[in-house]
């Protein structure tokens, strides 16, 4: 195994929060070899348990050294707070939690759907069912062989910074190294609202309603009355109501379990019957399945907006994996939550929610049952949000064991401070399989709808799960999407969605086919190539030009673009200045990056005067973006300390459990940067600490720096 000597065979214990799922680990079985083959054997060790460690964390380690960065937003994780599972309490009735996989660009194999779609993720629990197992090649030693040095050796197909444009660094300061830990917890995002207040969690009290149903809603029904009320509303019997005894016949208690059920069970409604003497509330539904979908309009107080606006603080879930769930205890469907913008899984995130016809009283009553989610600061609106209404965010990053000495730092932290960053799209928007997104893009604005097909589905270098390669060589031997798709346990992925498609409506109608696929997954391939474009351009303008403004540059006077005038350079800065994204809706500036933009469509054959598509949603409008941001709110702190497990500030969640704040030593074995600044949406904090450690910020580059001591 793993080119191990023959030998002896011994088992290898490691602790379980190093291991996979039990349902995942594979044997682990090391020679003992001879004395002058033993370091070949332990170095195959090493490789195998590297690869364990990354498979588990989705991620390898995160060490950042000069020439590669290991930062992606909100996408760090420790391997022992990965293998922590969201633990339920008994308070909670439920059936399972949904074991939704983080959202990823679309050729990754994992699809996220858009807000309206945002409850259609996958159904099955975190642990895979054996077919999946099967399918992943962990059963087989052979497999498991070369999964794990494929791991190691995938990103020799990724993408570098070079690859997507990103070329340029505006500050003059000498880079350093640090490390931003493989911990989520070292990475924090505050939402900032429509008002420009930064989101916190400070409050868990619930407003005071006088039509709020009390707290012996959530304890008066039986576990096992509310599995048959569970099982009636979601239609999983073939029961048309459930009865429920009163043993205690008052109207007090008649009056709770009416409110209970109700407020429990949205689309059930009650009545009382008298059966054979004996006092029982009947459950029944209301308006059949499409009761299901909307909360009883009828009994919300007409008083009280028709919203609950509330705070939510999360570890460790996307914001379309964490609606699913509280919908999913809610018993609602996840369409009736709004949101001004989503946030990405690996790190503590803050935000704003709102939801239709929800008490705060049942929202507080999830603070009892989820670990790693707390609901606060509830009121209820009128009006619920709107995706783009925010802001901004507040990020709060530590960088931990820097090299930079105090004055590095204070060089770097004051260029992000008074220069800024440049405004490049992140790797994470090009994907991380041997086929970046913006190619696909690419092929649809082409209408190359079999080069788009090719793309998503061909074998591809790299390591990916066993199923996609067993998928992907299936269709490249049999080009049949019906056997292709068999060898998907997960269905909901972009290859399992387009193969569904193609066996729908046949090979010769791949543009439906493709249009199965969500529409917003959809849209960010061609977004994808926008960004490519926009990168690639803006390096060429900073390349010929520096950081000035010059004549024939663009600027936003509203939301309107005009040109800057050879006598009107003096009143502007190169923080005013933008670069289009191509569509039919921009111009572009005046000067020989509108020939750069011109020759690099029409290498890709595209027509910049033309970029309205056949089919309307792939048309390209086009849009403005600065080429330099200048955070805001920007502080930091260099810190001492000894211990790399410890948390070098307070969450929300610590200050409202009265925690105090971290004492850092005077002298400490290690030093970290911690810092806070505030961004506008739509842009990468991954751009701005790259700006400050001078590093790319290439999974491939970090991979190859992780696993150089596996080889």
């Amino acid at each position: 195994m793993l080119g191990c000597p023959r030998g002896w065979f011994f088992r290898v214990v490691l602790p379980s929060a190093f291991l996979p799922p039990p349902e995942q680990r594979a044997r682990l079985l090391v020679a003992r070899p001879a004395p002058r083959a033993r370091s070949q054997a332990w170095g195959s060790l090493k490789c195998l348990l590297g690869y364990l460690k990354m498979e588990m964390t989705e991620m390898p380690s995160v060490s950042l050294k000069r020439g590669s960065v290991a930062i992606e937003d909100n996408d760090i994780v420790a391997p022992a707070e990965e293998a922590k599972r969201q633990k339920v309490s008994e308070c909670c009735p439920t059936t399972g939690q949904d074991g939704l996989e983080d959202s990823s660009p679309p050729s990754s194999g994992k699809v996220p759907g858009p807000p309206e779609t945002a409850g259609q993720g996958r159904k099955n629990s975190e642990v895979p069912s054996e077919e999946e197992e099967e399918e992943d090649g962990l059963s087989e030693e052979g497999e498991e062989e070369e999964e794990a040095e494929s791991f190691a050796d995938m990103m020799k197909h990724g993408l570098t910074e070079l690859d997507v444009g990103i070329t340029k660094f505006v500050s003059s300061h000498q880079g350093f190294s640090g490390i931003l830990k493989e911990r989520y917890s070292d990475f924090i995002v505050h939402e900032i609202g429509r008002d420009g207040r930064i989101s916190h969690l400070s409050d868990l009290s619930v407003p005071v309603d006088e039509e709020d149903p009390s707290e012996d809603v959530f304890t008066v029904l039986t576990a096992e009355e509310k599995q048959r009320l569970e099982e009636l509303q979601l239609f999983k019997n073939k029961e048309t109501s459930v009865a429920i005894e009163v043993i205690e016949d008052t109207k007090e208690k008649r009056t709770i379990i009416h409110q209970a059920i109700k407020s429990l069970f949205p689309g059930l409604e009650t009545k009382t019957e008298d059966r054979e003497g004996k006092k029982y509330i009947v459950a029944y539904h209301a308006a059949g399945k499409k009761a299901l979908a909307n909360p009883r309009k009828h009994s919300w107080p007409k008083s009280r907006g028709s919203y609950c606006h509330f705070v939510l603080y999360k570890e460790n879930k996307d914001t379309m994996d964490a609606i699913n769930l509280l919908s999913k205890y809610l018993r609602v469907k996840p369409n009736i939550f709004s949101y001004m913008g989503t946030k990405d899984k690996r790190a503590i995130t803050v935000q704003e929610i709102a939801v239709l016809k929800i008490t705060a009283q049942r929202l507080a009553h999830l603070n009892k049952c989820l670990m790693n989610f707390k609901l606060g600061n509830f009121s209820y609106q009128k009006n619920p949000l709107k995706l783009g209404e925010l802001q901004g965010n507040h990020f709060t990053v530590v960088l931990r064991n820097i090299t930079g000495t105090d004055n590095q730092v204070e060089q770097a932290m004051n260029s992000l401070k008074e220069i800024g960053f440049i405004n490049y799209y992140g790797m994470q928007r090009f994907g991380t399989t041997a086929v970046p997104t913006y190619q696909v893009g690419r092929a649809i604005l082409q209408n190359s709808w079999a080069e788009v097909m090719d793309l998503i589905l061909k074998p591809r270098s790299g390591a990916e799960k066993g199923y996609l390669v067993k998928c992907r060589e299936e269709w490249a031997k049999t080009k049949d999407p019906a056997a292709a798709l068999r060898k998907l346990p997960v269905k909901r992925c972009v290859e399992g969605q387009l193969l569904r498609g193609l066996s729908k409506y046949g090979m010769k109608n791949i543009v439906s086919a493709f249009g199965i696929i969500p529409r917003n997954n959809r849209l960010m391939y061609i977004h994808s190539y926008q960004s490519y474009v926009w990168n690639n351009m803006v390096s060429k303008r900073i390349d010929a030009y520096g950081l000035k403004p010059v004549p024939g540059d663009l600027v936003l006077k509203g939301a309107t673009a005009t040109f800057i005038e050879e006598d009107d350079v003096n009143n502007y800065s190169i923080h005013d200045v933008v670069m289009p994204l191509p569509g039919f809706d921009v111009i572009y500036p005046k000067h020989k990056i509108s020939d750069a933009y011109r020759e690099m469509l029409t290498a890709d054959n595209l027509d910049i005067d033309n970029m309205r598509h056949k089919i309307r949603d792939y048309s390209l409008s086009g849009a403005y973006r600065k080429i330099i941001i200048r955070p805001q709110n920007v502080s930091w702190e260099v810190v001492a300390y000894d211990d790399p497990k410890i948390p070098l500030f307070n969450t929300d969640v610590d200050n409202l459990e009265g925690k105090p704040p971290p004492v850092f030593a005077s002298e400490g074995k290690y030093r970290a940067l911690k810092m806070d600044f505030s961004l506008p949406p739509s842009t990468y904090a991954t751009m701005a600490i790259r700006e400050v450690l001078k590093m790319d910020t290439s999974i491939k580059n970090q991979t190859q720096l992780n696993t150089a001591w596996l080889r």
